[in-house]
């Protein structure tokens, strides 16, 4: 096994000691992780937030359907540095900069991850490429590997014009520009303060609530092809009505039947490394929101929690 030449005895991790809100959240010194056969430990630099973050931890129950238990770390996205190699490991070294995710654990200093583990086990790391921050890759394991999964679904392409509901938010901006580089015309909801950053993104902005269905018709005579729900239902309900066949349209935070839900878990092969070059050659841009430190945990997960941020939170460890 290959290590620095310090090794720490001691680390933080944000974990919950009892499920609940960001009042629940707690910065705990725990033991320093070690990479066993086929692992590599990762120094976290930044961690980017998501609503399954909070989501996932809200209640036992809830807690359990994600096989989560206490006490349980918070956070999925991750970027940093490795810094132990396990026995085995061949796709990686001391000192290579990665992105990834890590169910529920990735708030923390140090993540031991699977060299060839899902997200949702042993966790899943990536090369950084270069001219990519890792603030920037901290962003995009989770909502660049849904936005892949849901416009995969769709399969929109030049001759489409694509509805994308919540389109300002942690998914949105990737689908959006993921749909506008397939050649789509995009049509983004969100409130009427978020028209300009849905517009630098290549949305043509639109207001969601009542009265939807209209606006879209105003703005796309003829007619919607294809349609992305990325907060709820209500979108794609407006998209049935727009005559969008149930074989175009997708959710990912709630299912409706008839309707195929794009999860990131399904993602193709390669998708969240095309996506980190399309970063790294800058075709796409991922919109920073807020950061913060890890000692202010709690501020940022009520901000990403109230839904209406444009972008991405991000911890800086």
């Amino acid at each position: 096994m290959t290590e620095p030449s310090i090794n720490p005895i001691a680390s933080r991790a944000v974990q919950f000691e009892s499920f609940g809100g960001p009042e629940a959240l707690r910065i705990r010194e725990v033991p320093v992780p070690h990479a066993g056969p086929g692992q590599i430990r990762v120094r976290v630099t930044a961690a980017g937030l998501n609503p399954m973050d909070w989501f996932m931890t809200s209640d036992a129950e809830t807690a359990a359907r994600f096989g989560l238990a206490l006490p349980c770390g918070f956070g999925t996205d991750y970027a940093g540095i490795v810094d132990e190699v396990g026995d085995g490991v061949s796709k990686f070294a001391v000192g290579d900069r990665v992105f990834g995710g890590a169910l529920s654990r990735a708030v923390a200093d140090y993540v031991v991850i699977d060299e060839a583990g899902p997200i949702a086990v042993g966790g899943e790391a990536h090369r950084t490429p270069d001219g990519v921050d890792d603030r920037t890759a901290a962003t995009l394991a989770i909502a660049g590997s849904t936005a892949a999964a849901a416009l995969a679904v769709v399969n929109a392409g030049p001759n489409d014009t694509v509805l994308i509901g919540g389109a300002g938010g942690g998914v949105g901006v990737f689908a959006v520009q993921l749909a506008r580089l397939a050649g789509a015309r995009v049509l983004g909801t969100g409130s009427a303060t978020s028209a300009d950053a849905l517009r630098a993104l290549g949305a043509e902005p639109v207001t969601y609530g009542d009265g939807l269905v209209d606006r879209v018709r105003a703005l796309a005579p003829a007619g919607v092809t294809a349609a992305m729900d990325l907060h709820g239902t209500d979108t794609a309900q407006a998209a049935r009505e727009l005559g969008v066949p149930d074989e175009r349209i997708t959710t990912i935070a709630a299912r409706v039947d008839g309707i195929t839900p794009a999860n990131g878990a399904n993602a193709a092969p390669g998708a969240i490394e095309e996506i980190a070059g399309l970063v790294a050659s800058g075709r796409l841009r991922v919109p920073i929101a807020a950061t913060f430190p890890v000692e202010q945990i709690r501020a940022a997960v009520e901000l990403q929690a109230g839904r209406h941020v444009h972008g991405k939170v991000v911890i800086i460890l």
